[in-house]
């Protein structure tokens, strides 16, 4: 059970998360910015290929990836890399989640597109959960990846 400092504390930290969106196509973007961003959080950035992703990770706690990418399907290798050396909680958003059904290392789960403003909002909540040590029900749309369940 959390105690009430315990509570603060995560709701603290919470707050400073940041949130980096990997997506090229700009109005989804700026659509899971604003969503984000109406929770108090902040967007680390905006990628829409590799190279800028990966210039951007040590800014971001968080990343929601889009699987295919103006630089084509670099989406599950960008993750897995935000996840594993940068330490970023990562979720992807695909039109074609059954792409990566079979998860990808060290990452958090998958949301179909498109994706309503409040699944985005209850993902933030759970990555948030899972990245700090607290607790939230797994948002319905979200397919958590196998042993990445905390």
């Amino acid at each position: 059970m959390l105690t009430n400092v315990s509570r603060r504390r995560l709701a603290s930290e919470a707050m400073n998360q940041r949130v980096l969106i990997i997506e090229d196509e700009f109005l989804i973007a700026l659509d899971v910015a604003d969503t984000i961003e109406h929770m108090g959080l902040k967007v680390a950035g905006f990628a829409s290929a590799r190279k800028q992703a990966i210039a951007l990770a040590p800014l971001a706690d968080i990343a929601f990836v889009d699987v295919n990418l103006s630089d084509g399907r670099t989406g599950p290798e960008i993750g897995r890399e935000l996840a594993e050396q940068y330490g970023l909680t990562v979720v992807f958003m695909t039109a074609n989640p059954d792409d990566i059904a079979n998860g990808v290392d060290g990452t958090l789960g998958v949301l179909t597109k498109p994706v309503l403003p409040e699944v985005v909002e209850q993902t933030v909540d759970y990555a948030l959960a899972n990245r700090l040590g607290g607790m939230a029900i797994v948002p319905r749309d979200l397919k958590v990846f196998q042993g990445n369940r905390h």
